[in-house]
């Protein structure tokens, strides 16, 4: 196996606090930990060695960066990718006022159990590749339009040809034509029974605000549901309004909860004290003219943060993490190394990964590179592609 050094690289973004003394309290640039005329070498997959380009051991070959800016991959860890069917038209509707509630997503429900497996394994393929050419290394990937056992089931088998970060979300809604405590017995019954061998998490769309989502009671019996056979629990809440969600999502330790567009105080105090992540989807308020969450209070909070895309057909149909960084520095009050972090190694915690995320000896060797001298045009120069994944 050839090993690479990648030397000559103008500013290198670790993500590796113990550069700085490690510690909760770093923020900021002291906690992406930046280095400057920076090397790194790659063995195989792995990264085997990091620090000053003048202190670089020899490898097999030599990449020289000329300068550019160097981060590890971005994580985007909530995804909704085995999809077909077009819904632009909602997108126009609430950008003239339409209040989003989640029930277009039977108008996806129909398309995508239509769709062949070779047709929906494209589409799929198209995504990620999108979300590769902008710098992302490990998405995961949802179920959630199928809504019966084969419908999941198939979903989930597609989504693990791409990544083994697979989530069971047949609990996303509840269809129009089915009884609520027939298909929340469904869920957690027999399509639970053929999805669990499929995916490592277990995810609710957990909105007592729409009528097609499912309240705190349906929520624990899925999750528990999940939990009982093997799956990790993440969760969606507040996006329409306060709920349950997060002070369950806390009690199962989940992994992440997503969206938090509307938490309440104690919504806030439960994640500081937990080992949850607040997943933030900026993307979604952006297309459903929603308010945004305040990144700011839960970062000054103690709260951990990643960033996500979200990237569906409903409420975000981007996967750009660039784009999520720029909309969480301008909206949501965070500067631009923490909206950084939060898409990067915050992603990776929200996805329980220490070998993604971050640049460091061990670390899984997954990188993108920006053209530009700084990490700052991320957020500088949001819609220009200077950032594109870095194939060493």
């Amino acid at each position: 196996m050839s090993t690479t050094l990648v030397t000559n690289i103008g500013e290198l973004v670790t993500n590796d606090p113990a550069r700085n003394g490690g510690g909760a309290a770093l923020r900021g640039e002291e906690r992406i930990a930046l280095l400057r005329d920076a090397a790194l070498v790659i063995d195989g997959e792995h990264i085997a060695w990091v620090g000053a380009a003048s202190d670089a051991p020899d490898a097999d070959r030599c990449l020289d960066m000329e300068g550019a800016t160097v981060i590890p991959a971005f994580v985007d860890s909530h995804n909704h990718l085995v999809f077909d069917g077009d819904r632009s038209a909602e997108f126009a509707a609430r950008m003239t006022g339409e209040a989003y509630d989640g029930g277009g997503i039977a108008n996806t429900v129909r398309p995508t159990r239509q769709a062949s497996d070779e047709r929906l394994r494209e589409l799929v393929a198209a995504r990620v590749e999108q979300a590769r050419a902008q710098g992302t290394g490990l998405v995961e990937i949802k179920s959630g339009y199928g809504l019966s056992v084969d419908d999941e089931a198939r979903a989930l088998r597609i989504a693990g040809e791409f990544t083994d970060e697979v989530t069971y979300l047949g609990a996303h809604v509840v269809p129009s034509d089915t009884d609520r405590r027939e298909y929340v017995d469904l869920v957690t019954g027999a399509m639970l029974e053929a999805c669990a061998p499929l995916a490592r998490w277990i995810d609710v769309f957990c909105e007592p605000h729409s009528a097609h989502a499912f309240d705190g009671d349906e929520t624990r019996e899925i999750l528990g549901a999940g939990v009982a056979a093997g799956l990790m629990p993440r969760l969606h809440a507040g996006q329409l309004g306060e709920g349950p969600g997060v002070q369950l999502a806390v009690e199962f330790d989940a992994a992440s909860v997503d969206h938090c567009t509307f938490l309440s105080t104690e919504d806030v105090a439960a994640l500081a004290g937990s080992s949850t992540v607040a997943t933030l989807l900026p993307g979604v308020e952006f297309s459903t003219r929603q308010p945004f969450p305040s990144g700011r209070d839960l970062l000054d909070a103690g709260v951990e943060v990643a960033l996500a895309t979200d990237c569906n057909p409903g409420t975000c149909f981007s996967n750009s993490m660039p784009f999520m960084i720029a909309l969480a520095v301008r909206e949501m009050g965070m500067t631009p190394a923490e909206a950084l972090w939060a898409a990067t190694a915050g992603g990776a915690a929200a996805l329980r990964r220490g070998d993604v995320g971050v640049i460091r000896v061990g670390a899984r060797a997954d990188l993108a590179m920006l053209d530009a001298p700084s990490y700052l045009h991320i957020a500088y120069r949001p819609g220009v592609p200077i950032v594109s994944s870095l194939a060493a």
